[in-house]
């Protein structure tokens, strides 16, 4: 069983992780480009029936496959290792809005961007009086397993994972503005809804993995994405946030924790309390040093922005690279939701970047090339 994880970024998809195959290189880049960037290339419809018919799902991914090795061969992008017959039909559907749809909240699709949910925030009456959906009955998780169904019949094999988001990015979507609120006037009522939302998880992973794990393919691991946790004092994370992240760690075994690429120094000390934490991720900005004392046996990942790939010099990007790959690595560099306004040329130019640092700090050392 592998025991660390490393980012996932399938096409048409937000970031997620998945297991380490144990071979992956020293200083791994994981590249991944917006829902905008394939449809200018291709004019993909991205909207509803992208994310709610499985076949028309496939079929764009083979034309989105075959775009990438066309543009990029050689390049491991999207883990496409034949276009013509996907492997993977499940992840990036609905994007992050999993959860917040199972308790109603309407989503709102985008024919060129990842779907978001609606503006119905749940009142202090509704959040006091919440129970976890019954999944049984629920008209959208329903949904998602007659997917399911369609995938294991055509594949045999139902490949990839939802994006269940963390605790407080779902409270987000169901409460608004309102959870800061909450956690610091009324915390009954935000741990409350944090638990709620943790029972549904949990309990739609199970349901999900348990289907997965009959058509062959085993899932036994989470992942969290923590995106708005630097809004909230790493004393609110700790009390109130921090337990139910635990809970789902030892539920699954292993997790993953995402950070998005912002400075993630004033809450690693209660991550490194986790048991089974397999990959962490965060930004330039952190003590990556500290980090790697940390969490000496996860997968480590750099959230390396879009925005640095496109403006910054390539010398500076090199100069990132080998900083990370002192301080770091070994570890993963993810290139995520890079747009269409970015050169392939410069893609290419950073992944090359990560290989030949990755061989000459190993060849200094005297390591493998791989992590």
């Amino acid at each position: 069983m592998a025991r660390q994880l490393v980012s996932y970024i399938a096409p048409g998809a937000p970031a997620t992780r998945r297991p380490a195959v144990g071979d992956e290189p020293f200083l791994r880049p994981e590249i991944g480009f917006t829902v905008r960037w394939y449809h200018e290339a291709l004019g993909i419809d991205f909207g509803a029936r992208w994310h709610t018919d499985p076949a028309y799902r496939r079929d764009a991914l083979t034309a989105m496959g075959r775009e990438l090795k066309r543009r990029f061969p050689g390049l491991n992008i999207g883990w496409v290792a034949d276009p013509d017959h996907p492997l993977d039909l499940l992840t990036g559907a609905f994007g992050g809005c999993v959860v917040a749809a199972i308790y109603g909240v309407p989503i709102v699709y985008s024919r060129d961007n990842w779907p978001d949910t609606a503006h119905q925030c749940l009142s202090d009456e509704e959040v006091d009086r919440l129970e976890p959906p019954d999944l049984d009955t629920n008209p959208f998780f329903l949904g998602v397993m007659d997917q399911v169904e369609w995938i294991a019949r055509e594949c045999e094999r139902v490949e990839g994972y939802l994006n269940w988001q963390g605790v407080l990015n779902n409270a987000f979507r169901i409460r608004g503005e309102e959870i800061f609120a909450d956690l610091a006037q009324e915390p009954r009522r935000a741990r409350h809804l944090f638990a709620c939302i943790a029972a549904t998880m949990t309990e739609g992973m199970r349901r999900l993995y348990a289907r997965q794990r009959r058509s062959g393919v085993a899932v036994r691991h989470c992942t969290v994405s923590n995106c708005l946790v630097n809004m909230v004092s790493p004393r609110i994370y700790a009390g109130l946030l921090f337990p139910f992240d635990q809970r789902l760690a030892e539920t699954f075994g292993l997790i993953g924790i995402h950070n998005c690429a912002w400075k993630a120094d004033a809450y690693l000390g209660d991550y490194a309390r986790a048991k089974n934490v397999a990959y962490i991720d965060m930004g330039l900005d952190s003590n990556l040093a500290r980090a790697k004392r940390l969490f000496p046996d996860a997968r480590r990942a750099l959230m390396y922005t879009p925005m640095d790939v496109a403006a910054k010099p390539l010398e500076t990007i090199r100069a990132d690279l080998e900083r990370i790959a002192a301080e770091y690595a070994a570890c993963d560099v993810v290139f995520a939701d890079i747009e269409s306004g970015t050169s392939d040329e410069r893609i290419r130019a950073v992944a090359t970047m990560c290989d030949e640092i990755s061989r000459e700090v190993c060849r200094a050392r005297g390591l493998s090339a791989f992590g």
